[in-house]
């Protein structure tokens, strides 16, 4: 069991930067949000595995920044903007490969889009039958403003798909959703490859660990139950704490209720 830290809570860092202060903190997991696409190429590539070899740092995953483009690109049913988001997350996983990990997370369409249910199957089934042509897991996460904000279309998604269909659960995400994490755990069980972890409360929908009222106790219990081996990543947004150091004490409070 990983526990770490997405570079996404330290924006607007640039990838590299954020890698080394988690290095800083001691932190020995992370998951790249990467801002551009400059910064799944060179000489950003060799800079973050640097850093990650340098100081015992494992990558858990990859996070594009293009995810509001997946409406418009991925799930539309224009040919040409299709090919050019497939080329440039076959890229991506190409980069992922260069960074030894192997979970891509997908958004996927927002729910304002025109895509139907059909199509986002189809679409999710191309992208995750090309990921496994790299050794890449596509992993849908569930996301408030997107399909996959609510658990009923997830649970079509792993009814339909079978194997295609892998998830990644984000505690915050639900919280916005208005629906129980315990339930996404229950439903989807195996099929959970990584998780994006915050804390919470009646008035806040993401602080740092142990700053709320969620029992990450009982979510590692479920988990574990359910076979879970993956990672548990902190993803704050940067106006949910103050100085750098609490994403070391998040993580470091994570790994205590993880029984680590």
């Amino acid at each position: 069991m990983k526990i770490g830290v997405s570079t996404a809570s330290l924006y607007p860092l640039h990838v590299e930067d954020a890698f080394a202060e988690l290095a800083r903190l001691g932190v020995k997991a992370a998951e790249v949000f990467a801002n551009s696409t400059s910064e799944a190429g060179e000489p950003y590539l060799s800079m973050i595995k640097n850093i990650c070899d340098s100081n015992d740092m494992t990558i858990t995953s990859f996070h594009p920044f293009s995810s509001p483009m997946e409406s418009v690109f991925l799930f539309s049913t224009y040919d040409r903007r299709i090919e050019e988001m497939m080329s440039l997350y076959r890229g991506f996983f190409g980069s992922m490969n260069r960074l030894g990990t192997d979970i891509f997370v997908l958004h996927g369409a927002i729910l304002s889009s025109k895509c139907s249910v059909s199509h986002y199957l189809n679409q999710f089934r191309m992208l995750s039958e090309a990921g496994r042509e790299y050794g890449i897991t596509v992993a849908q996460e569930n996301v408030c403003y997107c399909m996959s904000g609510k658990l009923e279309f997830l649970k079509l998604m792993k009814r339909e798909l079978g194997d295609n269909a892998r998830f990644v659960l984000d505690l915050k995400q639900a919280r916005r959703s208005g629906e129980d994490p315990f339930e996404y755990i229950e439903a989807l069980g195996q099929s959970i490859v990584h998780c994006h972890v915050s804390d919470g409360d009646d008035g806040h929908d993401c602080l740092p660990i142990g700053e709320g009222s969620f029992d990450f106790g009982k979510l590692t219990r479920r988990l574990s139950d359910k076979g879970y081996d993956g990672a548990y990543i902190v993803e704050l947004y940067r106006d949910n704490y103050g100085s750098f150091e609490e994403l070391k004490r998040s993580a470091d409070r994570m790994a205590e209720f993880a029984g680590l």
